[in-house]
């Protein structure tokens, strides 16, 4: 088995990986893992832009509330002003790298600034409506030319090596458990290596994809926090799940995404007769936090038995339109959706975990050696509920932070690196039954969309809880007896996640943020704190 040695090891190719490499380049040799292409992400889906005080009439302090207003009580309120204090500094940073974000049209030099819901000022910089293109774009260009940068792409992680699991199978002297690197597969080639680094870095995104309905592309399979939580590293906040108010429903855009943007720039929710919606439910309608929206939106829909919602920005000009979503709107047209003329029909889908690995804003976790920045982590920012763009803000931020932290404690890899087995493949053999990977895959989104989805309740949990217990154990099985392969690797990682989803909606007796119950409707200041799972390594592993 290949064995790879490196200084520093990133797994994930998003803004927060690109960017963690670029800064960690300088101190070492860094080596890119990603399970698709570098581009295969989910900053590259994001259209809205970054929220950062930017303008003279905006204030760090306004920013700060905004963010502890839409995060319902449970952000880390000096996690929220450090990050938002440092965004200007990344901002100019990445210009510094050759992004150039969309200038006013009135003077070509000022900053466009959108505004989102939940936000009382105009302060997200953009690149038309394809910020997250553009940002990967520029990071890609300069991670491809660096010398001390090398990039595994089609390579899925399977597992983190910690120095406690090595002494169970080979007794050595060691002084704490520490993460030395990571078994994955190469889908191309179709071997096993492994990578031994002196710090690892999970930059992983989100896991949209454990529902059945997304904005997320297909990568988003919440890999870096399956892995970490079978490693046993503490797991926190994993009930709130952001819910996208406006994606578009047509039965072949597969959740295109209508940016937020849109509604900062006057878009309305309305039912099929053209009548706002929103405004029933909260008095900044449809501006209101995406949790408030996304619950209007369901609830309309179950009420009155519509398939979808609608956004209505036909007041706006053509040349407006056009001109501010260009990529929106040709995409709308392509499925016969003219923008200007006709209402857009919208719902809500599975977007953003506000929670993840528990980690620190420099990307510290609880195992040494292993840093997690971007979605897959929670650092506080975000509570309850994210704020809209406040996501690029901490990948920003925070890799910049990580990099720092790992480049002050760890100068490279260790001179005498431990020894890292061969992968055993034991009596597993070829699958012969593929088809049961794409039965389980349905049947756990399935059962996440329907149980455990904008809405909840103590029945529907315990359904969902009884069904991933009986499709884990399938699946584990499945995994045990069978070569590993992306498509089992990944199923695994939503069958986990969705169970720490589960787990954690049932400890959280109250509706708070993104996570609303119809057993327990109100907020409880009880139940004001984090909900954390750490559960022992070893049982999952392998």
């Amino acid at each position: 088995m290949n064995c790879i040695e490196t200084d520093f090891a990133v797994v994930g190719s998003g803004l927060a990986g690109l960017l963690s490499a670029l800064h960690l380049a300088e101190h070492g040799r860094v080596l890119v893992v990603t399970k698709r292409e570098l581009a295969d992400c989910n900053t590259a889906w994001a259209q809205g832009g970054v929220a950062c005080v930017v303008d003279p009439e905006d204030s760090f302090d306004a920013h700060v509330a905004d963010t502890l207003d839409a995060g319902g009580g449970l952000c880390d309120a000096q996690v929220v002003r450090d990050i938002i204090a440092a965004g200007p500094a990344r901002i100019r940073e990445l210009e510094q790298f050759g992004l150039r974000f969309m200038r006013s049209a009135d003077d070509g030099e000022s900053y466009d600034l959108g505004k989102e819901g939940g936000h009382s000022h105009r302060r997200v910089l953009h690149c038309d409506d394809m910020t997250g293109r553009e940002i990967e774009r520029v990071l890609i260009e300069r991670v491809m030319a660096h010398p001390n940068i090398t990039v595994r792409v089609h390579c899925i992680v399977i597992d983190l090596i910690t120095t406690s699991w090595l002494t169970q199978r080979e007794p050595v002297a060691v002084e704490a458990n520490r993460c030395v690197g990571f078994y994955a597969r190469d889908a191309v080639a179709g071997g096993i290596f492994a990578v031994n680094a002196s710090c690892t870095v999970l930059a992983t995104g989100g896991g949209g994809k454990v529902y059945l309905y997304t904005s997320n592309p297909d990568v988003a399979t919440g890999d870096g926090v399956a892995i970490a939580w079978r490693a046993g590293v503490p797991i926190r906040n994993m009930e709130f799940i952001q819910f996208h108010p406006t994606t578009l429903y047509h039965p072949v855009a597969k959740s295109f995404l209508i940016s937020e943007a849109v509604r900062g720039e006057g878009g309305v929710i309305v039912d099929a007769d053209g009548t706002p919606i929103a405004e029933k439910y909260d008095e900044r309608g449809s501006l209101a936090p995406r949790d408030i929206v996304a619950r209007a939106i369901d609830s309309e829909m179950k009420a009155g038995g519509a398939p979808c919602m609608y956004l209505d920005i036909r007041h706006k000009s053509f040349q407006f339109i056009s001109r501010r979503f260009p990529n929106i709107y040709t995409i709308c047209l392509k499925f016969g959706i003219d923008m200007a003329r006709d209402l857009v029909p919208i719902v809500p889908s599975a977007h953003y975990f506000c929670g993840g690995i528990e980690a620190g804003t420099d990307g510290s976790t609880a195992l040494p050696g292993l840093f997690a920045c971007g979605e897959v982590a929670c650092t506080g920012l975000h509570g309850a509920n994210r704020l809209a763009s406040n996501s690029l803000l901490e990948a920003l931020v925070c890799s910049h932070a990580t990099a720092s932290a790992i480049a002050a404690a760890s100068p490279g890899r260790d001179k005498d690196p431990v020894r890292i087995p061969d992968w055993e493949v034991h009596a597993a053999v070829p699958s012969d039954e593929i088809v049961v990977i794409e039965h389980n895959w349905n049947e756990v989104r399935t059962c996440m969309w329907d149980y455990v989805g904008i809405v909840r309740s103590n029945k529907r949990l315990e359904r969902a809880a009884r069904r991933l217990h009986n499709l884990r154990a399938e699946i584990r099985q499945y995994y045990l007896d069978y070569l590993v392969t992306p498509d089992i690797l990944e199923l695994r990682n939503i069958a986990d996640v969705a169970d720490l989803i589960i787990r954690s909606a049932m400890m959280r007796r109250e509706s708070r943020g993104l996570h609303y119950t119809l057993d327990h409707p109100s907020a409880d200041e009880s139940c004001l704190r984090d909900t954390t799972i750490r559960d022992p390594a070893g049982g999952q592993i392998r």
